[in-house]
């Protein structure tokens, strides 16, 4: 930073602006600080002083000293805040160092104390003592001037406040403030040299304080081409001109009042200049803390930008095992434990995952119990079934919740997002990362680009060599559970192979109640909707057809996939079961993983390249999604036979049992004289609605199909933007849906 500022100072003489260097980023500007005409009249003056050489002081540890010497520099010795501030002096290696710093400007510090002392006393003019600073120091950097000139400052205003402290205590200090004419005696003008300067030397530390550490900030990620940062730059000198001349305010207020001694005894300080140069500091520091803020965030995105492509490259690179991609993510320090153990509820670390595969269950803290509730379910039977005779699980994987809070800075000043981390990862008998805060920021960025991970739950698949064998598994484990396992794409393939749409799929391990109606001899409907006078009038019928047909039907209400309607759902449910219509799950987490599971199908089939109109799967999930978008809708299977499955007309055709269909059961069968009446005369007049879809822009691993044709028409559909707000207890983002 110390070139950069030269670099400015040198543009600046030479009249020339900054431009932005192509393939640079700009910091965002700030309000910045404005400069009246004289100040920028004064800005030439102190620039045409400013001619620095090689040298380098250390100012850190010289500022420590000088801090520290103001804040112990009080009226009374045994100040309780000064007390306890830790000094920078009582290391013997620390103050060996001092010293070897001191010893290379300890003759500017004295220089600088006389100069001030002197002309302050012989009634020079505060501009032109402080040009006069600037003269002697002109060989020296910004942040060097300034501590420089803080330190004869500290030398001035120290010694003045340790005569008054020992004044009583050590004949010497007593001769020595008789000598220098310090009114010890008067604690009203002691006080009111106190109250007048503490405002006023606090601005002056804190000035410097961020002088010295914009002075500190790495030339890699601040570089003058940055046309914003040249602007900031170029406040510095002016900042550091005020704090000097408040310096100079300080020293002048106390050789006057040494100077004047006892005529002074019975007047007070005249605090209109040093207020108005407190109120000045304060603005150049808050206008230089808001530009260290940018800073820090230029450089944080700098180097999250340098950790995303050598974390890229990571990933494209052969390992023996799975450890460094595993660090990369989760925390690269190995000198702390980042994983919680479930089970053990302690700390471990990444060596546990040496050699296995490991599922990265990646959310934010919105992710929704009922997922939460049914994964648990597949992981602990999963557990269960692979425990061996020795009582351990012998499980072929590990899974790993990455939580992510993004920014991380919300979580860190949110008690409330605290706490619901805690509460979310208690009940989890996987690994968790200790704390989102070990997710770096570059990390989530990695996972955004490269796994897509939105709002929306993941399940990355590390295998033991490091590879990536899924990028999102976890609609196999919904569909298939841990049998999926390895989770790679070819166990996908592998899986679907053996699968035919039927009844068996649609509900393979929901609900072991439907599982054991699935027989030849058995009629299944599943229905759902949000319309309970439709499913009384639907329910009604259909059973009432099935009892004069002699056909032993069951019927299940599966709800709706929208979770906006949840309570809507909820409501409908229990009514169901109060009047017996069907049979019902009580779980909404039953609810939401049916249609889940549906979901992943669809993107299972996209994903492997099936979403064609020949695949039976999907034309049978197209079906269900789009009628359920429509209201009221059924599926209709003999055994595990999916006979049809329809829109809210099926209302219609059971109604007219007894007019139609019925004297055709003894012929056609009742699942065929109820096809052909709805298709034939039903739909004939209600007509076949054509398809409507939903997928959410943050789609599982962010796979939309380019193209999709119409299961009713087979026409290509169309595809629009559509924004809807999404609520499930409680408020969430907007988010973007594509529609089919």
């Amino acid at each position: 930073m110390q070139s950069l500022i030269k670099s400015q100072h040198a543009q600046q003489l030479a009249g020339h602006s900054s431009t932005k260097a192509p393939g640079t980023e700009m910091i965002p500007a700030t309000t910045g600080l404005t400069m009246s005409s004289d100040e920028n009249m004064m800005l030439k003056l102190i620039q045409h002083t400013h001619s620095p050489d090689a040298r380098e002081v250390q100012v850190r540890g010289l500022l420590h000293l000088v801090e520290d010497i103001l804040d112990r520099a009080t009226l009374d010795s045994d100040d309780s805040n000064s007390s306890k501030l830790p000094l920078p002096t009582e290391d013997k290696l620390i103050q060996s160092s001092m010293m070897s710093v001191l010893d290379s400007v300890s003759y500017a510090i004295d220089r600088v104390a006389c100069e001030i002392a002197y002309k302050s006393l012989t009634g020079s003019d505060a501009h032109e003592i402080t040009m006069s600073v600037f003269e002697h120091l002109s060989s020296f950097h910004w942040d060097g001037k300034l501590v420089l000139t803080l330190a004869a400052f500290a030398l001035n205003y120290g010694e003045f406040w340790l005569l008054v402290q020992f004044y009583s205590k050590n004949q010497l200090a007593k001769s020595l403030a008789m000598l220098k004419l310090v009114p010890v005696q008067n604690r009203v003008t002691l006080e009111s040299v106190s109250q007048g300067l503490n405002d006023l030397i606090r601005e002056m530390k804190s000035v410097t304080a961020c002088v010295v550490e914009l002075s500190e900030l790495p030339n890699r990620y601040i570089t003058p081409e940055d046309p914003q940062l040249s602007r900031i730059i170029a406040t510095i000198p002016i900042a550091v001109y005020w704090t000097i001349r408040s310096v100079v305010a300080c020293i002048s207020q106390i050789n006057m009042i040494t100077a004047m001694g006892h005529e002074m005894m019975n007047t007070q300080m005249d605090s209109w200049e040093t207020s108005m140069l407190a109120n000045k500091l304060k603005n150049i520091h808050d206008h230089l803390a808001e530009t260290l803020k940018l800073c820090y965030r230029h450089i944080e995105r700098q180097r999250s930008s340098e950790s995303l492509k050598v974390l890229h490259s990571l990933f494209d690179t052969t390992h023996i095992d799975n450890m460094k991609i595993l660090t990369a993510l989760i925390h690269p320090n190995t000198h702390i434990a980042p994983l919680h153990d479930g089970l053990t509820k302690s700390k471990v670390h990444l060596d546990v995952l040496r050699r296995k595969t490991v599922l990265l269950l990646i959310s934010d803290l919105n992710i929704l119990q009922d997922e939460l509730s049914i994964f648990e379910q597949i992981y602990t039977e999963s557990r269960r079934n692979l425990m061996g005779v020795d009582g351990k699980s012998h499980m072929p994987y590990e899974v790993v919740w990455v939580p992510v809070v993004d920014p991380i800075e919300d979580f860190e000043r949110s008690p409330t997002l605290q706490k619901k981390f805690e509460a979310l990862r208690a009940p989890m008998p996987w690994y968790t990362v200790d704390s989102p805060k070990l997710v770096e920021r570059h990390v989530v960025e990695f996972m955004r680009e490269r796994y897509h991970f939105m709002k929306k739950p993941i399940l990355v698949v590390i295998d033991p060599q490091g590879n990536e064998a899924s990028l999102n598994a976890l609609h196999m484990i919904w569909i298939w559970g841990t049998e999926a396992f390895p989770f790679t794409r070819l166990r996908e393939e592998e899986l679907w192979r053996k699968e035919t749409f039927s009844l068996n799929l649609i509900v393979d391990g929901i609900d072991s109640v439907i599982f054991n109606w699935i027989n030849p001899d058995n009629y299944i409907f599943l229905y759902g909707g949000d319309d309970l006078d439709w499913i009384r009038r639907f329910t009604m019928a259909a059973k009432a057809t099935a009892k004069d047909s002699n056909v032993k039907l069951e019927m299940a209400y599966v709800g709706k996939r929208n979770h906006s309607h949840r309570e809507q759902t909820k409501r409908i449910s229990e009514a169901v079961r109060f009047e017996n219509l069907s049979h019902c799950w009580t779980e909404p987490a039953l609810m939401w993983f049916f249609w889940t599971r549906l979901e992943s199908m669809l993107y299972s089939k996209i994903q492997l390249g099936k979403a064609d109109d020949h695949d039976e799967v999907m034309q049978g999930i197209k079906k269900i999604l789009s009628y359920d978008k429509l209201g009221g809708w059924a599926l209709l299977s003999k055994g595990p036979e999916i006979v049809m499955i329809t829109h809210g007309a099926i209302e219609r055709t059971v109604s007219a049992y007894d007019r139609t269909w019925k004297t055709n059961v003894a012929t056609k069968g009742y699942t065929k004289a109820m096809y052909d009446h709805h298709h034939d005369e039903v739909l004939r007049d209600t007509g076949k609605p054509c398809g409507h879809f939903d997928f959410h822009i943050n789609a599982r691993s962010g796979r939309i199909p380019e193209k999709m044709n119409c299961f009713e028409c087979q026409r290509p559909m169309e595809k629009y933007m559509s924004f809807a707000c999404c609520h499930d207890d409680t408020l969430l983002d907007p988010e973007e849906n594509y529609n089919f």
